[in-house]
Order: C-alpha cells, then structure tokens, then sequence
C-alpha cells in the first residue's frame, strides 16, 4: 500500500509543474524566504543603532563610488612554468604512465639476501628440488647452499610442500564405486 501511495504522491507533486513554474517566474518580485528569529533580532539592533540603515543600503553612496572609478586593475600576462619548478633532478616524475607489471610472488624480490634467509623463488627451488630427488637435494646440502641453518632448512622441508599433480585411474573409480556399492548391499542384507 505505501508504494502505491508514493506513486500518487509523486504524479500530484508533478502534475501541472510547467504551468506554476512559469507562473512563479512572471511573478514581478519572489518571495522572500522566511528568517529566522535570530536574523530579525540582529537586523532590529542594527535599526536601534542607526535608524536611517535602510535609506543608506538602498541609496548610491557618491563618494564611494567616486573612490570607486579611482581604482584600477592592471596586470601583466606572464606564463608560469608550473612543471619546471616541480621537476626535481633528484625525484623525475615518471615518463610512462603505464600500469607496472605485476612481480611473480605478488612482491619485488630483493636483490641481495643476507646470509641466513632466502627469498620465496629460492625456497620454493630447493623445495621442490628436495621432493624431486632427496637423496641428492639433502638439507645439509640446502643449507650450505644457501647459507641457512640446517634446522631451519629441516623445518621447511617438513612443514612445506609444493604441489602434485595427481590424475586418477578412470578403472580405479570404478572399483571403489563398485566396493562401496557392494558393502552398502551388504548391510541392508543385515538389517
């Protein structure tokens, strides 16, 4: 009920608006909008103080406005290189504005690793050396290879792994659907 009557409210509230529209701009004067009760306080002790303000707002004041005409606006065109003072030599700003690529591991690698820690390309090599052939890739061989403790090489190794890739026998699913199908006949026979 309430979207419809929305729907009421709007197409009365649209109704007709071009015609009040331009009835409200043929008006001679607008309408003032309403002032608060503060403004009409400070515009009657702004009165109290000067009872002629309202003749002198409305009245040109000569003076004034032959002060006025004795001001002059002169100015000169220079062309401010704003991009020649910003240009650092130390801080260039860049020439292409293309998107930088993305690093393989979501980070830039360090260039140089300090002795005892590795980055994640070298740990994922000697992890997956390590599965690959582990009586050649042992850890104490890891780890004087890259200068780490061979704990924490034995740590890694345990504790990390780098994906396999495992295809299933197409007959192998058959016999274990064919192994359950069997047991689950079983047990009904049971009950």
């Amino acid at each position: 009920m309430g979207k419809v009557m929305s729907m009421v409210a709007n197409k009365m509230n649209r109704f007709n608006v071009e015609n009040r529209a331009h009835r409200i701009l043929e008006r001679d004067k607008p309408v003032p909008a309403p002032k608060y009760e503060s403004n009409i306080q400070d515009m009657q002790r702004a009165l109290e103080l000067d009872p002629q303000l309202v003749d002198k707002l409305n009245k040109k004041d000569l003076a004034l406005d032959d002060r006025l005409k004795n001001v002059y606006v002169t100015s000169e065109d220079k062309f401010i290189d704003y991009a020649a003072q910003r240009t650092d030599p130390n801080k260039p700003l860049p020439l292409s504005r293309k998107t930088p690529q993305d690093f393989e591991y979501g980070y830039r690698e360090p260039t140089r690793v300090v002795a005892g820690r590795c980055t994640l390309r070298q740990a994922m090599q000697f992890i997956t050396d390590h599965q690959s052939d582990p009586e050649l890739w042992t850890k104490q061989r890891i780890a004087s290879d890259y200068k780490l403790k061979e704990e924490v090489v034995g740590n890694i190794l345990h504790y990390f792994k780098s994906f396999n890739v495992y295809i299933p026998d197409k007959g192998q699913k058959e016999r274990i659907l064919s192994q359950s199908s069997k047991k689950l006949i079983e047990s009904k026979s049971e009950d």
